[in-house]
């Protein structure tokens, strides 16, 4: 076995002292020794897949970095539905995410949308160098939630940056209690979809969405494909059930007459109070499916989730009245800013 010289200077760019850390526990033995010894990889090749890069570095969003960037975002305060890394793992390619971090360890994420570059900050607002740099370099940052705003908007406007409200990109905040009961007149249409599903397919039942449910919420999520005529997030929405338990994802499937009829998946965000579903997909043959789903998955999560968080709009007349009936309880506010 040949000796393999590490390369601190290289080492550094991504955090000396983390790659001192994995060097440590990891014996070069395990790490370089492929099929009998017919391939070799360094040390310095591992950690640095591993590792999250410092500005003014990036890297493509993988899941080789789903556990850092998991905890990290998971602790993010508002709860954005974007801000996960399941979510920035699937629409990596639609966005073409790359990822990197300050000195302090402060998440910043770039992306490309219609010929334009943004970035977004998760968790706090970059120091005025990073600041000033991401903007020489992007068209605008994008996802700014209340509390990276904080108290920092007159700094921001002396620095010449224009912030505004992003109505279009608002999360929309659902009681759960309200979700799961459904009580009260406010509720009266949704209660009576729920009810008249109930009485339409007595043989229903809703389990735990696990990986041994996969073909079956695959088949539900075809026959969407299918009745709507058009892709929409098919791909995304597929790849979330084939990775659903490495990128952290949960959710709910449920069958009538023992065919399954509809599922619902997402993630805990904002330190577990609340739950973002990501995808929603039914079958529409059924009446009222998607209002059980809804109602049944709500009922089921744990009493300290206290919100669901139901995304956005993006702008759409139509699912944004379809939102709105659900009587939301506030929002997951978010604003853009230009330079």
């Amino acid at each position: 076995m040949r000796n393999v010289q590490i390369n601190t200077q290289a080492c550094s760019s991504y955090g000396i002292s983390q790659a001192k850390l994995h060097f440590g526990l990891l014996k070069p033995a395990d790490l370089w020794w492929v099929r009998r010894g017919v391939h070799f990889l360094s040390i310095f090749d591992i950690i640095k897949r591993m590792m999250i890069p410092y500005f003014p570095d990036f890297m493509p969003v993988s899941l080789d970095i789903k556990d850092s960037l998991h905890k990290t975002l998971l602790q993010a305060k508002d709860g954005v539905s974007e801000f996960t890394f399941a979510n920035l793992y699937l629409f990596r390619r639609r966005y073409n995410y790359q990822v990197s971090q300050e000195k302090n360890g402060n998440i910043l994420i770039s992306g490309e949308r219609d010929g334009k570059k943004f970035f977004t900050t998760p968790c706090a607002a970059p120091n005025e160098a990073v600041l000033r740099s991401l903007f020489a370099e992007h068209d605008y940052w994008k996802g700014i939630s209340d509390s990276v705003l904080g108290n920092k908007r007159p700094f921001f406007e002396e620095l010449g940056i224009n912030i505004t409200e992003d109505r279009d990109n608002f999360d929309y905040l659902y009681n759960t209690k309200d979700l799961a009961l459904l009580s009260g007149k406010k509720f009266h249409k949704k209660r009576n979809l729920v009810n008249a599903f109930l009485l339409s397919y007595p043989d229903h039942d809703e389990k735990i969405l696990t990986s041994e449910h996969l073909p079956q919420a695959l088949t539900i999520l075809e026959r969407w494909r299918q009745d709507k005529g058009s892709d929409g997030d098919y791909t995304a929405a597929r790849e979330a059930l084939e990775l659903s338990s490495e990128i952290k994802l949960e959710g709910m499937i449920c069958f009538v007459n023992k065919h399954p009829a509809g599922y619902c998946l997402g993630e805990y965000v904002a330190g577990g109070s609340m739950f973002a579903v990501h995808f929603e997909k039914c079958i529409d043959e059924y009446k009222g499916i998607y209002q059980a789903v809804n109602q049944f998955f709500a009922a089921s999560l744990p009493p300290e989730c206290i919100f669901i968080n139901r995304e956005q709009d993006l702008g759409d007349e139509g699912l944004r009245q379809a939102k709105m009936t659900y009587r939301p309880c506030g929002f997951v506010k978010k604003y853009t800013a230009v330079k």
